[in-house]
């Protein structure tokens, strides 16, 4: 029978492309021992559904409007999140469980569709959306109204400086030591770490909050909290980059202690993959992604600043904390999507997480800027196209350092990396599972300039994710 008209059908390469991101987009768990947590439930799910929604509808008193708004306002939320667990993909990662990742991706799809319809608003009505969601924010002031800075630069003082170590400096410290983690590179991080306090020297006009004394900037910011949590970040990298990877099930475990601790090791990486983001022969492609990537971050980071300060909440307040904590959630496999789009020659797309995170940050600065136009209107436009040069300038000649030393030690690391993978196949009969994809999908690539290299030395007992 003759192909209907019109239709197309696919090639080998085209399948293989298609499974490679699916790979990528929506990993899958083998090896389940676990087989209750990993079955579909989709019945007994439906039937808790309805019986939950029942009982919240016939059980409280709705003569109060505004709890009738946030019951019903948290109950979409709910169940948008079990729609999530039941429609979405998986992610890049299987850890703890593939339905946590999927009920993240669901709340970045709701707080897309929020910053939507709040750019629909105007300034009335977002106020009042505020004041409805915490009516303390009617007394908030800004931070910069109630507070000096760089102000007696000179006066360097032991209790000054302590004074700078509160829980804002402790959280700066993690924050970074988070972000090493999920970038793992020094050479990014340092450079991030630099091109941010430039940012916010560039917009200290627009932003008073980002003056600081220079002992401040370059002592306790850079050196300290930035390159502490750096450091601890890197460190904890390497420890699981070069640690054995042995995940036996939990059937086969017969003392108590011993499967208490495999519940508790659930909640730790399966594997790790070392991180490559260029080498000799990166494409310029493969650079200019690179720097998107220092500009996204640049402009995630300032969104935090100016959506509490145009809006009037503290850095405190949970809207600001809230928001931190979801991006930082999300950031993860958004890094990992991102940095497989870039160095996988079968990645032609980006991932759906990736893909969202980049539509909340321009929809955030969007936001700001429809918002604060009294703010913005004060904008310098020199400064911002300095800000834009210095950018491009320090990460262009980040981008030049790592080739050069990638230059320099790739023979090094390539006998290692082949010393380590030829063990690996011969002790567990395969290859590691990497994120970025099945080894022999790279090994055949057409493209050398954007492989990528995964060095976690896993070992696999009765399969490898529980």
């Amino acid at each position: 029978m003759a192909p209907a008209l019109g239709s197309h059908t696919l090639s080998k390469d085209d399948v293989n492309d298609m499974l490679h991101f699916r790979m990528i987009n929506e990993q899958q768990v083998e090896g389940i021992s676990i087989n209750f947590f990993y079955k579909p439930h989709t019945l007994t799910l439906l039937t808790f559904t309805v019986a939950s929604l029942m009982y919240f509808v016939f059980s409280r008193d709705d003569a109060d409007v505004d709890n009738n708004f946030r019951v019903g306002f948290l109950l979409v939320v709910s169940f948008f999140l079990v729609i999530s667990v039941l429609a979405f993909p998986n992610g890049p990662f299987t850890r703890p469980h593939p339905a946590i990742w999927r009920m993240v991706f669901g709340l970045s799809v709701l707080y897309f569709l929020f910053l939507v319809f709040l750019i629909f608003l105007n300034w009335a009505q977002v106020k009042r959306l505020m004041y409805w969601v915490d009516p303390n924010l009617r007394y908030a002031t800004r931070e910069a109204d109630v507070m000096e800075y760089a102000v007696n630069c000179h006066v360097i003082t032991w209790e000054r400086i302590l004074s700078h170590f509160d829980i804002f400096a402790f959280g700066h410290f993690g924050g970074w030591a988070m972000k090493a983690m999920l970038i793992r590179s020094y050479a990014l991080c340092w450079t991030i770490s630099i091109t941010w306090e430039l940012t916010e020297l560039f917009f200290m006009h627009l932003l008073p909050n980002f003056a600081e004394c220079w002992w401040d900037q370059l002592i306790l910011d850079i050196l300290l909290c930035n390159g502490g949590g750096i450091w601890l970040g890197m460190t904890v990298c390497r420890f699981l980059e070069m640690r054995t990877y042995q995940w036996a099930s939990i059937k086969d475990i017969h003392t108590t202690t011993g499967k208490l601790k495999r519940v508790v090791l659930q909640f730790t990486p399966a594997s790790w993959t070392y991180v490559r983001w260029l080498d000799p022969k990166s494409s310029f492609q493969r650079v200019a992604g690179i720097y998107v990537f220092m500009i996204l971050w640049q402009l995630t980071e300032l969104n935090t600043f100016f959506l509490k300060h145009i809006f009037v909440f503290q850095a405190s307040h949970a809207l600001s904390w809230c928001r931190i904590l979801l991006l930082g959630i999300i950031t993860a496999p958004t890094v990992r999507q991102y940095y497989a789009y870039l160095t996988d020659t079968q990645c032609k797309r980006v991932g759906t997480q990736c893909w969202m995170f980049g539509a909340i940050a321009f929809l955030e600065a969007l936001v700001c800027v429809k918002f604060g136009q009294d703010v913005f209107s004060k904008t310098q436009a020199r400064s911002v196209f300095q800000w834009l040069l210095c950018v491009a300038f320090i990460t262009l000649l980040c981008l030049y350092g790592m080739v050069r030393y990638e230059q320099k030690y790739e023979p090094e690391l390539k006998s290692v990396s082949e010393s380590d993978d030829g063990n690996l196949i011969e002790s567990c009969g395969y290859s590691p599972d990497d994120i970025t994809g099945e080894r022999d999908s790279r090994n055949n690539s057409a493209s050398p300039s954007k492989q990528g290299r995964g060095s976690a030395r896993t070992k696999a007992v009765n399969g490898h994710e529980d």
